[in-house]
């Protein structure tokens, strides 16, 4: 499996705390290859073209935005 690149674009609130808390448990749980990272500064947020956040990027791409993930969301979308 090759690694992936996972971001969770928020400004620190509840939600993308807790988005970052679902992600990084299911990458952990199904020992997925992954750099995670948790990015807060808002200019970067905004490089992203997105209005709502928490938001998730795979390498590089939005894959969700506005909702916390369930773990089978993210299964989905890591592809497990």
């Amino acid at each position: 499996m090759e690694k992936k690149e996972i971001k969770v674009l928020g400004p620190g609130c509840s939600k993308c705390k807790k988005t970052f808390a679902v992600v990084e448990n299911v990458v952990k749980s199904n020992g997925v290859v992954a750099e995670l990272a948790k990015v807060d500064d808002i200019e970067e947020i905004m490089r992203y073209n997105i209005l709502s956040t928490p938001a998730i990027v795979i390498d590089g791409k939005v894959v969700m935005k506005g909702k916390v993930p369930t773990e089978a969301e993210v299964k989905q979308l890591l592809g497990i």
